[in-house]
């Protein structure tokens, strides 16, 4: 990763416009580049690790380029039928000479976009493709991009290293090791909570949060990052949540996913988010040292809140899966509706009460939300944001 690669020696020759991609760098993800024409470019993302599937996180560089000329690209090999590329949503760009000149990060952008299914099926999956055209800003820049706002596991480790080093934080937001990764990352809890006088503090609730089950939904960290930014922040009410609960937090459950460039699993090519009643250990360190983290808790207090936050793919809007009862549904006090209808109130512009759901569906009878509700938490949600 940190070496510079062979190939862009070679392929440097006079008069030579062909682009040079790049994505052996954390979180990157693309397979293959054909160049159809002088302007055209065909590419197919990586499948996740050991699976034939889940390709739709991509991240990755482009050099060589010509400032102004149209070029265009296309990913011949999605598997998901809908997608929000239909309905506005964009690639996104990072410039490394915008960022220099004019401190222009990760922007959305290019034209002509269309998403749509082709022929190129093979054993037995259909695949959809997503192109699009876009003008370089700037000759012989090095740009990316990316299906989302890339958030990588070093990015999490610089900002806990920033936490432990700040005195005032650190006296009361404590890091430690939840576990190891399967290949031997640190998965990260952090307890946040004001310094309990002396014998208080054992009536506070608990509230646990999780976030990037899922490697591709890097929104979900952005969103841990913002919560993080405010509960350790010093306003009156990140003071008074501190002073009465105990915020448990594990910002990224999948880390070797997020590094390798993954989509939605984790190295033994499963999806995390269905493992919440195995016994597997050794298959899936963080999620069973989680639950048994969150069992830990529930002897020692009262969990008010239980969430796992996600990206969605196929929805717009910030909304919750919550789980009820059949019969529970029908009695005046809905009790799961309560938390989302209430976020729905403070932020009506950020969340959207009419896109949460309520059901327990057998299929995610293995994810977090549905098996900690069966626990005993009552507030038992997923976030997703779109």
């Amino acid at each position: 990763v940190r070496g510079l690669c062979p190939l862009k020696q070679i392929l440097r020759q006079k008069e030579d416009n062909t682009l040079i991609f790049e994505a052996r760098f954390e979180s990157g993800n693309l397979q293959k580049v054909v160049k159809v024409n002088e302007f055209e470019y065909q590419l197919t993302l990586r499948t996740d690790l050991y699976t034939s599937r889940h390709t739709q996180w991509y991240y990755f560089q482009v050099s060589n380029m010509q400032a102004r000329m149209p070029y265009r690209f296309t990913i011949v090999n999605f598997t998901n039928r809908n997608s929000l590329y239909k309905r506005g949503l964009r690639p996104l760009l990072y410039s490394e000479a915008d960022a220099k000149e004019h401190k222009v990060g990760w922007r959305r952008t290019g034209n002509e976009i269309k998403y749509y299914k082709n022929n190129a099926g093979q054993g037995g999956h259909q695949y959809f493709s997503l192109t699009w055209t876009f003008q370089f800003p700037h000759d012989l820049d090095t740009c990316y991009f990316a299906h989302c706002y890339p958030y990588t596991y070093s990015n999490l480790q610089e900002y806990l290293v920033a936490i432990s080093k700040d005195p005032v934080k650190s006296t009361f937001c404590k890091i430690h090791i939840l576990c190891h990764s399967l290949a031997g990352n640190i998965v990260y809890v952090l307890t946040i909570t004001s310094p309990p006088e002396s014998g208080k503090g054992t009536e506070r609730k608990a509230v646990i949060l999780t976030a990037r089950v899922h490697p591709g939904e890097t929104n979900s960290s952005w969103i841990m990052k913002g919560f993080l930014d405010y509960i350790l922040g010093d306003s009156g009410a990140a003071q008074l949540l501190r002073d009465n609960f105990v915020f448990k937090v594990v910002p990224m459950l999948n880390p070797d996913g997020v590094i390798v460039g993954n989509h939605r699993c984790s190295l033994t090519g499963q999806d995390l988010n269905r493992k919440y009643r195995s016994n597997g250990k050794k298959c899936y360190p963080s999620i069973w040292y989680t639950r048994n983290m969150i069992k830990r808790v529930m002897r020692e207090r009262d969990v008010f809140l239980y969430c796992d936050i996600h990206g969605h793919n196929g929805k717009k809007n910030v909304f919750m899966y919550g789980c009820e009862r059949k019969q529970q549904a029908k009695a005046p006090h809905m009790h799961a509706r309560v938390f989302p209808l209430l976020l729905s109130k403070s932020c009506p512009d950020k969340f959207s009460f009419t896109d949460c759901r309520f059901r327990v569906r057998k299929s995610k009878e293995g994810t977090g939300r549905v098996v900690m509700w069966k626990m005993g938490i009552n507030n038992s949600y997923t976030l997703e944001a779109s």
